[in-house]
């Protein structure tokens, strides 16, 4: 991973986990609300807001900083 696209996430790299999730516009709001509903995420406002992947054409992603 380039350092460009570090710089471009709004997350430390610090002692705290991440989970991304990449996939349609849809697909990450569905798999957001679900991490939510089942209490893997306890406020929406872990995750990083929806922005296209650098790395794939067409698909967005977001991360859960937890």
């Amino acid at each position: 991973m380039s350092t460009e696209f570090n710089e471009l996430l709004p997350v430390s790299h610090g002692d705290k986990a991440q989970v991304w999730i990449v996939g349609t516009r849809e697909q990450v709001t569905h798999l957001m609300n679900e991490f939510y509903v089942k209490k893997i995420a306890k406020d929406r406002l872990h995750f990083t807001p929806i922005i296209p992947a650098p790395f794939a054409n067409g698909k967005y992603m977001s991360v859960l900083v937890r």
